[in-house]
């Protein structure tokens, strides 16, 4: 891998497409992505407008079948990808850049696999009896993303335990993927989707479905929440023993995208009912301020003082 090779005028502009998709699609993201080189930036750029690719298709209007053609036939163009087979030339901005992004950095593409598998368990309606369940789903439709992008980031020579840097990448997906699930619960009723454990919804006699701007009678919503708020809690002080393992820049993005949905999930642990009413979110003043905690890793430190109490089992 060479990451510091020129790059030509047209896979500049490929990248400058999947910049200007990550910026208009990935409010969050685009945070944390501002603080990277522009290597490093334009990279992580074209893995996003890929995996963004990929959901799209599986949010979108077309029924199943068409849904699944359109999965398999993205499958067949990250093949082409890995191969080598897309030159610049190629009419896909998208794939013109991931091409050239995976020339520079060690990326495993293979993940793109996984999150096509992910997307694949959305379009069968797929719901989850269990954590474990869920873990999988989010594993491929999150996690994925952490390790797409630690090949961009790499780790710091001397790191310590560098061969855990990718588990702790995935467990920081899993804990952006379930503070998700907790803001867009509602939203994802109304698509006919539930993705919170069974038996989680039984356990605090919350029915699958959330329809209403007030909690469902009888049920202890609330508990519900904060059970799973505890569970994301553990998840991001797991997955931020990722951040010593990087350089400064890297880890002051992942430090950033993930400090905006650790406050995110805090406001939603102050006020649970509201993901019934409403998307929960923070300014973009407040994003600001989380990306330039980020450069000093105050929130990530904050986060690992707290400690792993009340872990749910």
């Amino acid at each position: 891998m060479n990451g510091s090779r020129p790059t030509p005028p047209p896979v500049l502009a490929a990248y400058r497409y999947c910049e200007a998709v990550t910026g208009a699609q990935a409010r969050n993201f685009a945070y944390g992505i501002r603080l990277l080189p522009a290597e490093k930036r334009r990279a992580v750029s074209a893995l996003y407008a890929f995996a963004r690719r990929i959901d799209d298709i599986g949010d979108g209007a077309l029924d199943a079948d068409a849904k699944r053609a359109r999965l398999a036939d993205t499958g067949a163009l990250l093949a082409l990808i890995r191969d080598g087979r897309v030159a610049e030339d190629h009419t896909d901005p998208v794939a013109v850049a991931l091409a050239d992004a995976a020339h520079r950095f060690p990326i495993p593409l293979g993940a793109f696999d996984e999150l096509i598998d992910g997307v694949l368990m959305d379009v069968a309606g797929r719901t989850y009896a269990t954590w474990d369940e869920l873990v999988e789903y989010c594993r491929c439709v999150a996690g994925t993303i952490g390790r797409l992008s630690l090949g961009v980031f790499g780790t710091v020579p001397g790191a310590r335990r560098p061969e855990r840097a990718a588990e702790y990448a995935d467990t920081l997906g899993l804990a952006l993927q379930l503070t998700n699930i907790l803001r867009d619960l509602r939203e994802d009723s109304r698509s006919g989707r539930t993705y919170l454990p069974a038996e989680d919804l039984a356990k605090f006699s919350c029915p699958p479905t959330f329809h209403s701007p007030v909690p469902p009678p009888g049920a202890d919503f609330t508990g519900l929440v904060l059970f799973e708020v505890r569970r994301a809690r553990a998840l991001f002080q797991e997955g931020f023993q990722l951040l010593p393992m990087l350089d400064r820049r890297s880890g002051a993005c992942v430090a950033a995208m993930a400090g905006i949905y650790r406050r995110l999930l805090e406001r939603i642990a102050r006020d649970p009912a509201a993901v019934l009413r409403g998307r929960v979110s923070l300014t973009g003043r407040e994003k600001a301020y989380v990306a330039v905690r980020g450069l000093s890793g105050a929130d990530a430190l904050a986060v690992a003082r707290r400690g792993t109490r009340g872990r749910p089992r």
